[in-house]
């Protein structure tokens, strides 16, 4: 007998044989523990944690009439690392966008090995652009030949594999899985066909808040899967019944809630309204205007002991909100993702800086036609994207007043930066391109006597699918960072890191950082604290540069 096909009415056809496998959302198979063994007095193993040791070096500086004392420091800390990965779950606030659906199709052709054919020949699955499973980390040396050993970093630390994520979340628009992916045009034709089966057997986004005042008032003809009413308490409370069930139904030991939805508007911070923890608590019971839905979100996810991650560019992030995480022990981090343009503008501009050439300006330019281009085609939400992309070299021109006058004693707005390199940013709704985005780049700087240096560079890329593999590295990081714990050597009990998880500061545009330290947005700095990280926890030095062996005798 022939065998049955499933079609979904948009023109999908799957073997049952193929379906029923289907059938299984979260896959028990049991994943590979931890590659890494560590030999050392530093480092310990039970069944339940990896237990290590780590010496943090550093150095005070004191200046007196412009001389410097540097003292050298070092303080020992103590990381456990519980080594169950429990079953974790990803709800996605824009589950039906772009982002969240090509995470989805991902996911799922890497579960169930769909290969597909383009017109360069057949593509295999894979997690390509995800730092976790498609980059490396130098862990040491063989003996026998000296050249440097490379693992995955997945192996360092045991983490999430994606595969394993158990998929879900909310969207304003209830358009089923596989027809919200169709809609996207974002993944090539042959992997939807295929893929479309197991979409379809996901759930639909679960309704979602949309308050018209903090996105662009173009996607109201999306808005037709919202909770109802204007009681933003009862839309709290929505929201966290969602979590709960979510994590019952599907027997989860962690829910991670991401944000990949619509940019909002920034929300203005105000006395009394959203400046404390509990007076975002107050302000949502009154359903104050200024209380936006990603801030809501972010707080029902707090009071649910769910990690948050913002990959948008709006200050979802209120101080009550931060307030609120740290009275709760919860986690948050974001914000927006950084992928493409500025990912680069991380790059170079440090380059040039490190490099003694005065960058005297920076344009970009971009331009794209997908559901997030034409949301950002309305003012103040572009506002909020500029925002984000305006800040990526503050710290790379403050390391180096060589270069930069410092500011003045007690200036205040634009003049406390001090001299600072003219950065424009400029974002267009084209829609012919798709997902498709175009983005040029131009870096005027001052070199040797006086002359200049131009730089120019054009970038195509598909815009989702250099965003997406960023919400895996956030979520699975998030999940491993709450099951890491410290202590200073010898003092006390073990306690969770801070609640702003920083480390996520690589994936991101304008990271979040503890309140009272500064933000890092260099791309090699973010990128060694986080390796240096991940070994310290068990017990290995960070890389060094040095490679003393081959420079004496």
């Amino acid at each position: 007998m022939a065998p049955q096909v499933y079609n979904n009415g948009s023109g999908y056809n799957t073997p049952d044989s193929q379906l029923e496998s289907a059938l299984p959302i979260h896959p028990t198979a049991a994943r590979r523990p931890e590659y890494i063994t560590v030999q050392s007095e530093n480092t310990t193993y039970t069944d339940e944690h990896i237990t290590s040791k780590f010496v943090n070096r550093g150095a005070s500086v004191q200046v007196t009439d412009g001389r410097m004392t540097v003292t050298p420091t070092a303080q020992t800390y103590e990381f456990r690392t519980e080594r169950k990965v429990g079953k974790t779950g990803l709800m996605m606030i824009g589950l039906g966008g772009n982002n969240g659906t090509t995470l989805c199709a991902t996911i799922l052709a890497n579960r169930h090995n769909i290969t597909w054919h383009t017109k360069n020949g057949i593509v295999q699955p894979n997690y390509i652009g995800s730092m976790l499973r498609a980059s490396t980390v130098q862990i040491g040396t063989d003996p026998a030949t000296g050249k440097e050993v490379h693992v995955p970093i997945s192996d360092v630390l045991p983490m999430v594999h994606p595969d394993d994520l158990v998929l879900g979340g909310w969207d304003i628009s209830g358009l089923p899985m596989d027809q919200a992916m169709a809609r996207s045009k974002v993944l090539d034709y042959d992997l939807q066909r295929q893929v479309a089966p197991h979409m379809a057997l996901l759930d639909k986004p679960l309704p979602s808040i949309y308050y018209p005042d903090f996105i662009a008032a173009n996607q109201e003809a999306r808005a037709d899967n919202v909770i109802p009413g204007a009681d933003k308490q009862a839309h709290l409370e929505h929201i966290r019944a969602d979590i709960r069930k979510f994590k019952v139904e599907h027997g989860l030991d962690r829910v991670v809630v991401f944000w990949t939805a619509n940019t909002e508007r920034y929300s203005d911070i105000i006395p009394g309204v959203n400046d404390t923890a509990d007076n975002l608590l107050a302000a949502i019971k009154s359903s104050h205007e200024e209380v936006s839905p990603s801030t809501l979100f972010a707080v029902a996810a707090i009071l649910e002991g769910a990690p948050f991650v913002n990959g948008a560019p709006q200050n979802t992030f209120v101080p009550g909100a931060i307030a609120l995480a740290e009275r709760e022990h919860g986690f948050i981090g974001g914000d927006d993702l950084k992928s493409g343009q500025t990912k680069l503008k991380s790059v170079l501009a440090e380059f040039l800086v490190n490099a003694g050439i005065k960058p005297l300006s920076i344009a970009s330019y971009n331009h794209l036609g997908n559901n997030d281009g034409h949301n950002l085609s309305a003012e103040r939400q572009f506002r909020s994207k500029e925002i984000s992309k305006s800040s990526v070299v503050d710290d790379m021109v403050d390391a180096n007043r060589l270069l930069y006058k410092a500011p003045a004693a007690g200036a205040t707005g634009k003049a406390a930066k001090g001299e600072h390199p003219d950065h424009i940013v400029v974002i267009k709704y084209v829609p012919a391109v798709g997902d498709s985005k175009r983005a040029i780049d131009e870096y005027y700087s001052e070199i040797f006597c006086g002359g200049r240096q131009t730089i120019n560079i054009f970038n195509e890329c598909e815009d989702s699918l250099l965003a997406t593999p960023l919400i895996l590295d956030l979520t699975i990081l998030t999940e491993l960072l709450t099951r890491v714990q410290y202590r200073r050597s010898g003092e006390g009990e073990f306690a969770p890191l801070h609640s702003v998880l920083s480390l996520l500061s690589y994936m991101c545009k304008a990271p979040l950082v503890k309140p009272g330290t500064d933000v890092v947005n260099s791309l090699g700095r973010q990128r060694n604290a986080l390796e240096a990280f991940l070994k310290a926890c068990v017990g290995l030095e960070g890389n060094s540069d040095l490679l003393l062996e081959t420079r004496i005798w």
